[in-house]
């Protein structure tokens, strides 16, 4: 039986969305079972043979700062839900609170694994061989270095074994062109890290990838800072909705578009769906000792049932050994020596 812990409070929705999405996996899932994390009054409603109400008498609000959500909401349904993995009560946790709050949260609670010394998130963008590109960190590390850019290739690599059941999956390097001279000082080193990783067999390096390289799926995982990640995951949630809203709009215009759109009908779902954001809903917290899972906050119930089913696959596949077991084969390069200091300047 997997058991996932879920923060039923948190997100822009909350109850209205996580529990839809809890009974629909309960549904799909036949061996899982779920504590729902929460109020109990709010919950009280919520019935099913594989549900069971974990009590929290607080909330992180989405505008909460870091240190109200660590500090003075120490009850509430985002910290009550991790504690359940930590404690062995669940094998993963899964929330659409605050980002911020819940990487906080998760790192004082579970801590980094050995040889890690930052967690990133990743998820998965869609690209045009049907599939999807795991991206990592999408926003956890803003200031990465060549070890952290490393060390998340490690991490990504464990996460798509799981997913497309690859044992060597190829790994790229966000970059501004595709040469192994571009890009700054920290992406070159960290070029060089992945190149001894790939001579090593612990990775499979394939080089440095553009952005449109993303989409085009040309690696089964982009290695970046947070920074630059969250904001091609952002760009790209835009763009999708922007492109199903313009074929909306152009094939109600008349009685000639509306017959073109009849036609082309199949085509379009298929797009559509493929396009669909709320598909690849649920970002990994990469690196500590007990999985995590991040719903977007304004998630619906069919994205929030997705990010359920990602914290599934990954607690059924044993994702957190694997990670362990490559983070230890690539333990000499993660163990990098430490870099000369800058002369300082009288």
């Amino acid at each position: 039986m997997i058991v996932l812990a879920v923060d039923c409070m948190g997100g822009d929705h909350g109850l209205s969305v996580t529990l839809p999405a809890c009974r629909q996996f309960l549904d799909n899932h036949p061996d899982a079972q779920l504590l729902l994390v929460g109020r109990p009054d709010d919950l009280q409603g919520f019935a099913h043979e594989r549900a069971r109400v974990v009590p929290a008498t607080e909330v992180v609000a989405m505008e909460d700062a870091v240190e109200v959500a660590l500090r003075k909401k120490k009850d509430s349904s985002m910290r009550v839900a991790i504690q359940q993995v930590k404690d062995g009560a669940a094998q993963a946790a899964v929330s659409a609170g605050n980002t911020g709050a819940l990487m906080a949260i998760a790192r004082y609670l579970l801590k980094t694994l050995e040889g890690i010394e930052r967690p990133a998130i990743a998820t998965q963008m869609p690209n045009a061989k049907g599939s999807a590109t795991t991206v990592l960190d999408l926003g956890a590390n803003v200031d990465c270095t060549a070890e952290h850019l490393l060390q998340f290739a490690v991490m990504g690599s464990a996460l798509v074994s799981v997913l497309k059941n690859d044992d060597q999956p190829t790994v790229g390097l966000l970059n501004i062109g595709e040469e192994a001279i571009k890009g700054s000082d920290e992406i070159k080193r960290a070029g060089e890290l992945l190149r001894a990783a790939k001579a090593s067999g612990d990775l499979n390096f394939i080089g440095n990838v553009e952005g449109n390289d993303i989409f085009k799926g040309t690696a089964d995982i982009v290695v970046c800072d947070g920074f630059v990640g969250n904001v091609a995951l952002k760009t790209s949630e835009g763009l999708a909705m922007m492109i199903v809203q313009f074929l909306r709009e152009e094939f109600s215009r008349n009685l000639l578009t509306k017959l073109a759109a009849a036609v082309s009908y199949p085509v379009l779902s298929a797009l559509k769906k493929r396009m669909d954001h709320r598909r690849y809903n649920g970002a990994a917290l990469l690196g500590l000792r007990g999985l995590v899972f991040k719903s977007h906050g304004s998630a619906d119930a069919v994205a929030f049932e997705q990010a359920l089913c990602r914290a599934y696959d990954a607690a059924s596949h044993q994702l957190l050994a694997r990670v362990q077991s490559r983070i230890a084969h690539a333990a000499p390069l993660l163990a990098a020596p430490a870099r000369p200091a800058v002369p300082s300047v009288a």
